[in-house]
């Protein structure tokens, strides 16, 4: 593992940011999906933060999610805006939701920006039309994009082969399924459909063996992400 970088945090702050900064080496930061803060706070953000500690970023669901989705209870997004809403659409509220969310990775000095799909999001010729439209042509600079679709209708060629034509990297829970496309590794650990399970020494131990050389973010999203990440850098630094 001699050359492998391990970034190991979790999705959103689990405690107060000036402790997590001395604890993790990165957060997956939540808020810019459900409704993105204003440029002066996470600006904040970056200014209280070490240099060497990385910020990754959750696009806005308004260009993932269809404007149904239970998830928009904290938008503040009209009921006509939210018609336009999902599945990487050319529309202007997708562009607008892109813009917003690439503004913010700028603040933060982000490396990569984490696209999460719903399972309805399924693999239909007008789903993958857009998704090629919306990566082909939207602004990233040396922007890192990760993709994460579900749902079993995802084959892995399918989504290697997206992958590899958009320069994309393949976001995976490892304990769901593996990680098909990218050098750079992102893996979110969910604790399954509830969030509640507490992954074990033998679990940890497995995960530390799908690192690679390159780099590798380890985001833990389950009701124990805290204690789960903190034994987890233990056990890679041995």
């Amino acid at each position: 593992m001699s050359s492998a970088t391990v970034l190991v945090g979790t999705c959103g702050f689990c405690l107060a940011r000036r402790q997590y900064y001395r604890l993790f080496s990165v957060v997956e930061v939540q808020q810019t999906f459900y409704q993105p803060p204003d440029l002066a706070r996470v600006r904040r953000w970056r200014q209280e933060a070490p240099g060497d500690f990385q910020f990754t970023l959750k696009a806005f669901q308004a260009i993932t999610h269809p404007g149904s989705s239970p998830t928009y209870r904290r938008s503040r997004l009209t009921p006509e805006e939210r018609e336009q809403c999902g599945y990487f659409r050319n529309t202007p509220v997708v562009r607008q939701a892109w813009d917003i969310t690439y503004a913010i990775a700028q603040e933060l000095q982000a490396r990569l920006v984490l696209f999460q799909c719903p399972a309805s999001f399924t693999p239909t010729r007008e789903h993958i039309a857009d998704l090629r439209r919306f990566f082909s042509t939207l602004e990233r600079e040396r922007l890192l994009l990760a993709w994460e679709p579900r749902g079993q209708a995802w084959t892995d060629s399918a989504i290697r082969r997206l992958c590899k034509e958009l320069h994309l990297i393949h976001a995976v829970d490892p304990f769901v399924r593996p990680s098909v496309f990218g050098t750079v590794r992102y893996y979110r650990l969910h604790g399954g459909k509830d969030y509640q399970h507490r992954y074990t020494d033998t679990e940890l131990a497995q995960l530390r063996s799908l690192l690679g050389p390159g780099t590798n973010y380890v985001l833990f999203n389950n009701v124990t992400m805290r204690e789960d990440a903190e034994r987890f850098m233990k056990l890679c630094r041995r």
